[in-house]
């Protein structure tokens, strides 16, 4: 599976697993992002948000692995929806990680975090910081460029009125909360998606229908929860600090049957985060069904 990648809009391949790296902080993740890829990870995934971006480049420096064999995603913060600001951040995501370039850049969130799924979608500041993007990419600073957490109208207002189309949409997705809508409107316009937190920031790992199916096929509910998104035609961006969880989030090549993945998708949404339900983009997933 760490071997497997899809192909971008613009022909850049991406690895479909990677390794997310939120809530892990900047002194740990060095050696977080160096045992995966000894176990053998490629595709690391930071943001300027999580303020780990110069652990994540000093693992990579420190690892044995060629800089042109890893891709690295991180994301534009949230709360810029302007050009200049979008400009200096990717300058400085760029001087944070020690690159010469970035395989991914996207933006984070098409609201600012503390006005997330408030209903204004923020339309001219995101084509703002888009734009910043569009001139680093072209400029040869980013390989690729994207979004994260945009619904259909957000991305229309980036296809629409940009000049370059979004590669990537990166979303919450994961057995029981899985936004079907902008998942066939992304594949559709040959935007990849990436689902992250697919065990749901591990609140999904003791529900009892997950746990009773992944014992049918003899693999973890964590290793279920990473082949669900899978076989939604999504990569999937489990998040660990642990090198064997690194390792069995790796050993997912089995298939779920047909209606295993049709019993999974119409779970009810499982009734609580946990720790991390204060979060923004969790606590919408409540607003947005009505709980």
């Amino acid at each position: 599976m760490l071997n497997e990648t899809v192909a971008l809009l613009n022909g850049v391949h991406i690895p479909k697993l990677g390794l997310g790296t939120w809530m892990i902080k900047d002194e740990k993740v060095v050696q977080v992002v160096k045992d995966a890829l000894k176990v053998g990870y490629r595709h690391i995934d930071t943001a300027a948000a999580y303020r780990n971006e110069r652990g994540v480049g000093r693992g990579i420096k420190e690892s044995d692995v060629d800089r042109k064999d890893i891709f690295v995603t991180t994301k534009l913060e949230g709360d810029i929806k302007n050009y200049e600001e979008a400009v200096k951040a990717i300058d400085e995501s760029l001087e944070r990680l020690d690159m010469k370039y970035i395989d991914l850049m996207i933006i984070h969130s098409p609201q600012p975090w503390a006005n997330f799924r408030d209903g204004n979608h923020y339309f001219e500041g995101n084509l703002e910081a888009w734009r910043a993007l569009e001139e680093a990419y072209e400029a040869g600073k980013l390989r690729a460029i994207g979004v994260s957490n945009f619904e259909q109208i957000d991305l229309e207002n980036l296809i629409n009125n940009g000049k370059i189309k979004p590669m990537v949409n990166q979303i919450l997705a994961h057995i029981t909360n899985v936004p079907t809508d902008v998942i066939e409107y992304s594949q559709r316009q040959g935007i990849v998606v990436e689902a992250y937190s697919p065990i749901a920031h591990g609140a999904i790992l003791d529900h009892p229908v997950v746990k009773e199916i992944a014992e049918t096929y003899a693999v973890s509910p964590a290793q279920l929860s990473i082949r669900y998104v899978l076989q939604l035609d999504t990569m999937a961006l489990p998040k660990t600090s642990n090198k064997e969880h690194m390792k069995s989030n790796a050993d997912v090549d089995f298939v779920i049957s047909e209606e295993d993945m049709a019993v999974l998708t119409h779970l009810p949404l499982i009734e609580t985060y946990g720790d991390d339900q204060v979060m923004p983009v969790f606590s919408s997933q409540y607003k947005e069904k009505g709980q």
